[in-house]
């Protein structure tokens, strides 16, 4: 959908805010309260919204939780996206510790392409940040995305200043295969971030160490209409992405609306402003639905201020 020169045409959407991980970045030691099961939006609800969102230009579908693998009967969903008319891309956004069990599943389903979230290669680290997560089960999740060819494969990685002495790490694993890690400057969202973008290691300082370790070259996208800038080592088959929300804005460039879990559009990650969508979904009011849709879009920004008045609502809860 056009906004003036701007195109919004890129969907999120949380279908649960319940996770198998308490990922220090995404909500606080103690948990979130979750959403009660009556508010969640049913499947056929999500399905309605986005043929209602496609006709309205919508083309690309990417599904976030929460983790969405812990939500049962996810491939009935993406099937249903998979033949809605516009629809020419479905995308999951996973931390891969379910998806040696539904890979192969999903990709007969529809889905296109994951990105997984591993931020550390360091095994007692990885249970640090995903308070109790196992690595071995995540790498499991990226071995398993490549045999079931939902590709580019991605690995989302939230960098902390006790992490850069892996880079290392994480540049060796794009060498021999086409794997593609996305680091992301770690987001004061929901009170789990930091407090001011020093906090956290910037694109630039990242780059600076990794040219250290070779001639560092742009490079094009792997596939996919994020907001990351990619980078290769000459001879190696797989990017080094940066997503630098804090340190460089791309407000201006955003392509994307949320829909929560629960029912709520959101114009901007950062920003509080929400428009109810779910009574006219669950009356199966195009119309309706149509109209909140745009009225999200005529409130969209695309500057920076939301990103200064950060939202109280965690990562978990919006489907970052």
């Amino acid at each position: 959908m056009s906004r003036g020169r701007r195109i919004v045409d890129y969907l999120r959407i949380s279908v649960t805010d319940r996770c198998n991980l308490r990922c220090v970045y995404c909500m606080p030691p103690e948990g979130v309260e979750c959403i009660p099961h009556e508010s969640v939006l049913t499947y056929e609800e999500i399905a309605f919204f986005v043929r209602v969102a496609a006709d309205l230009g919508f083309s690309k579908v990417r599904l976030t939780g929460g983790e969405p693998l812990v939500r049962r009967g996810l491939s009935w969903l993406v099937r249903q996206l998979a033949v809605t008319p516009g629809i020419v891309d479905i995308s999951l956004t996973t931390n891969g510790i379910l998806l040696p069990r539904y890979a192969e599943e999903l990709k007969a389903a529809g889905l296109n392409r994951v990105n997984i979230s591993v931020d550390t290669f360091d095994p007692e680290r990885y249970r640090q940040v995903t308070r109790g997560g196992s690595l071995e089960q995540a790498l499991q999740g990226v071995e398993a995305a490549f045999a079931a060819r939902l590709t580019p494969v991605k690995i989302n990685t939230v960098l902390t200043y006790e992490t850069l002495d892996e880079l290392p790490a994480f540049v060796a694993q794009t060498r021999e295969r086409p794997l593609h890690v996305r680091f992301i400057e770690w987001m004061p969202v929901g009170g789990c971030g930091p407090t001011s973008p020093v906090d956290s290691p910037t694109r630039d300082e990242v780059i600076a160490r990794l040219s250290t370790m070779g001639r560092l070259q742009p490079a094009p996208s792997p596939g996919g209409w994020g907001p990351a800038r990619y980078f290769t080592f000459a001879g190696y088959r797989g990017t080094l992405g940066f997503i630098s929300a804090m340190s460089d804005h791309f407000c201006g460039d955003c392509n994307r609306l949320r829909l929560t879990a629960d029912g709520k559009l959101k114009n901007c990650l950062f920003s509080d402003d929400e428009v109810e969508v779910r009574e006219p979904l669950r009356e199966e009011n195009a119309q309706t639905t149509a109209k909140r849709i745009r009225e999200s879009l005529e409130r969209k920004t695309f500057n920076r201020f939301c990103v200064d008045h950060a939202n109280q609502r965690g990562m978990s809860q919006i489907g970052g």
